[in-house]
């Protein structure tokens, strides 16, 4: 008997931690033919407050800190972690999620927008490190390579999805700022010493306050600065406003106000409060006795009124500015929720990505699709999406059926360009100077500010890039496909990491490779000439433009960003391997709850699964794990060929479904193998069953299809109950148990 191997499997939220319910007794099962266990860490959002406020709770209430706890591992050697898609909360979200938590008897504190008090602000300080994009730092102590598989690929080629119509006469075009965002006031430095540095705020008025205290710094590791100027933001976002309207056109807002949880909510912010400026104006002392900020949303407001005895006006006037405004987008034209509404109903990567295969539309009110100006202020992003339009309309739509493939190589490792998301952002309380300073006192960098403006700064470890470079050669020398490093030679952030991939190119066998460095604009317009053409493309990019390569690309090739291949070999040696993107999650489970059907598809799991335990192989010499991972190679491709993902419609193959027929393709490659005969003579008798079950076991799983299914809670659902809804074939769950 080989070694025992564990995988650390997490718990995440919303559509995919219904199919872990499902999938995950399956993964065991089989695993443990191979001497594997699979260890499931809990990093819900629910599960993340729970492990931060340990003395409000009973002691039978406790929750392991299982974040940290993964963390940890992922430094070292024998990590192997499957990482599924996790609430990046919003506000919102999070006052939501403890109001769930309280009402299942959890006496954590309530959220302090506004702390009062030296109690209430070291509250919102704990709850900050749940907020925005709290998971993905902690666990990526490595860099990123994400692809598409080749059956996945070949499987879009054959059943091409639905794209919209591209034409040389669509109005929809990107709309950023021209001066005072984060691109234009960047500052960027590299240090040449270890030591330390501190961000201080000086005060026109003579006053000095300390926002970040003593913080250590590598050698050569790249520190930034950089100011988005509210002023300068508003008056950007009235003149879009005012061209929408005379352009007769929808507008629409793209954000990153998850991950980007301090910057782009000021931001959202100041878009909301631009375009219904007279209701703001007029309501203020009531908005400001109801707490109600515009950082928010529309649905906050409309929330925290709908008891008020002004109600009514305040409705009447919102009406009004929309009215009197350009038409804006919606994200649901049934319900009435606009572009505005909700923060975290405008993430970028999604709705940019969806807007980009549809054609350059988005929908309105009436439910028909639209051009629309598309608001991204900073010019770092804007550029992106902006060349991506101008190409589609210079070109056409892409066809689905002949397209190459862009894999990524993303720059993440050690909280690599974090922006947004750390302790390093803030928003300027009074006028004056933010430095960021050295140990000895010496300024580093310096921005002036205005009251309301948004400073951030970030880092990158010299290590982490040196690795990405290293990882960008392997993977194009592996593949024999050429790489484009996504730099900008305007941003001053992106000058600096030139420099160093200049540099260490050199260390690694390039000989005979393309590698270019390319400006985003030039990149996204030379990359989608080589799709075109149906030749791959490796994209080497920075943190925030692998999270939106990784979502546009494949949404065009693949109707989905949920298909991809995610690994993170860790730079200690371990592990890491993520599922795809969690964008369509709400909406998925939304429909669970609803209907009883769940249309989320769990095809990455499958891959990261497959990955994982060709690691373990690789790692431990573990040779049953390889027949595992080979066998599971063959079920994910007769799963794609007889298009086994789920349906659209109830009555049809769901995730439950979906899972059924992995196990019965997973269990046949097991029987039919040749490298381990004991294993398939074990897995002859469970293949036979699963087969002479099929109508049974979908008979079953469809009995439970166009019911309301109780699960007992959104961000914390009852595990009995989630367990029976997501598991209602006893047939196969016999069956199951019997491996």
């Amino acid at each position: 008997m080989s070694q025992k191997s564990k995988i650390y499997y997490t718990l995440t939220d919303e559509a995919p931690m219904l199919a872990t319910h499902s999938f995950l007794p399956i993964v065991k099962a089989f695993t443990a033919l191979a001497n594997i266990d699979i260890v499931l860490s809990n990093i819900s959002l629910s599960g993340r407050i729970l492990a931060n406020f340990p003395e409000h709770l009973e002691e039978n209430q406790k929750v392991e800190d299982a974040l940290t706890q993964l963390g940890n591992l992922a430094k070292q050697p024998e990590a192997n972690i499957i990482k599924l898609p996790n609430i990046s909360a919003s506000v919102p979200q999070l006052e939501e999620a403890i109001s769930e938590l309280q009402q299942h008897g959890f006496n954590v504190p309530n959220y302090p927008s506004e702390p009062k008090n030296d109690k209430e602000k070291e509250i919102k300080k704990r709850y900050a490190v749940v907020l925005g994009s709290a998971v993905n730092p902690v666990l990526r102590e490595g860099n990123s390579d994400r692809r598409a598989p080749k059956a996945v690929k070949n499987y879009a080629k054959n059943h091409p999805h639905r794209m919209g119509t591209w034409t040389k006469d669509s109005k929809t075009r990107v709309a950023h700022m021209e001066h005072g965002d984060f691109y234009g006031t960047e500052k960027s430095v590299t240090v040449e010493k270890d030591g330390q540095f501190k961000i201080v705020f000086e005060g026109k008025d003579g006053s000095q306050k300390v926002l970040k205290d003593s913080a250590p710094l590598l050698a050569g590791e790249v520190i930034d600065s950089s100011v988005m100027r509210m002023k300068d933001l508003k008056e950007f976002v009235a003149k879009t406003i005012e061209e929408a309207k005379n352009e007769d056109l929808l507008l629409s807002a793209h954000l990153k106000a998850t991950m980007m949880k301090i910057s782009d909510p000021i931001i959202f912010g100041a878009i909301v409060e631009t375009y219904f400026k007279e209701v703001y104006e007029k309501h203020a002392a009531l908005f400001n006795e109801l707490d109600i900020t515009p950082n928010a949303g529309l649905q906050s407001l409309l929330d925290k009124i709908s008891n008020n005895e002004k109600s009514e006006e305040v409705k009447s006037d919102i009406q009004k500015s929309l009215e009197n405004g350009p038409r804006v987008a919606m994200v649901n034209s049934d319900k009435g929720i606009t572009n505005f509404h909700v923060p975290s109903d405008v993430i970028i990567d999604a709705s940019m990505a969806a807007m980009i295969r549809g054609g350059g539309k988005m929908w309105n009110k009436e439910g028909e699709e639209e051009d629309t100006i598309a608001i991204i202020p900073d010019r770092a992003y804007a550029k992106f999406y902006q060349a991506a339009v101008e190409e589609n309309k210079e070109n056409g739509t892409l066809d689905p059926t002949k397209t190459g493939t862009v894999s990524n190589v993303g720059l993440m490792a050690q909280k690599a360009e974090e922006y947004g998301s750390h302790d390093k952002t803030f928003q300027a309380e009074a006028n004056g100077v933010i430095k960021v300073t050295d140990g000895e006192g010496n300024t580093l960098m310096e921005q002036e500010v205005a009251k309301g403006d948004i400073f951030r700064a970030c880092q990158v470890k010299d290590a982490p890039i040196k690795d990405w470079v290293k990882l960008a050669v392997n993977r194009s020398r592996i593949s024999d496909t050429p790489v484009v490093f996504w730099l900008d030679k305007q941003r001053a952030h992106d000058r600096e990491i030139i420099k160093k991939v200049e540099k260490y190119l050199p260390e690694f066998d390039t000989n005979g490779l393309d590698i270019k460095i390319m400006d985003v604009d030039e990149a996204m317009k030379h990359t989608l000439s080589r799709m075109r053409e149906g030749k791959d493309t490796i994209s080497a990019s920075g943190n925030v433009l692998r999270d939106y390569i990784t979502d546009l690309f494949p949404i065009l090739e693949l109707g989905t960003s949920a298909k991809m291949l995610s690994i993170v070999p860790l730079m200690n040696g371990g592990g890491l391997f993520e599922t795809g993107a969690g964008g369509s999650a709400p909406k998925h489970i939304e429909q669970f709850i609803n209907e009883g059907y769940l249309r989320w598809d769990s095809l990455g799991e499958f891959l990261a699964l497959g990955a994982s335990l060709e690691f373990i192989k690789q790692t431990t010499g573990n040779e049953n794990a390889q027949i595992l991972a080979d066998a599971l190679d063959t079920a994910v491709a007769k799963y794609l060929e007889n298009d086994k993902s789920p349906a659209r419609k109830l009555g049809q193959t769901d995730n439950r479904g979906s899972h059924f027929y992995l196990a019965k393709y997973w269990a046949e490659a097991l029987a039919n193998q040749s490298e381990n005969k004991e294993l398939a003579e074990k897995m002859k008798p469970i293949a036979e069953e699963l087969n002479q079950n099929e109508e049974k076991i979908n008979s079953e799983l469809i009995a439970s299809h166009g019911k309301a299914q109780e699960i007992g809670g959104y961000y914390q659902p009852c595990e009995e109950k989630t367990e029976k809804a997501m598991r209602p074939s006893e047939t196969l769950n016999s069956i199951i148990n019997k491996i």
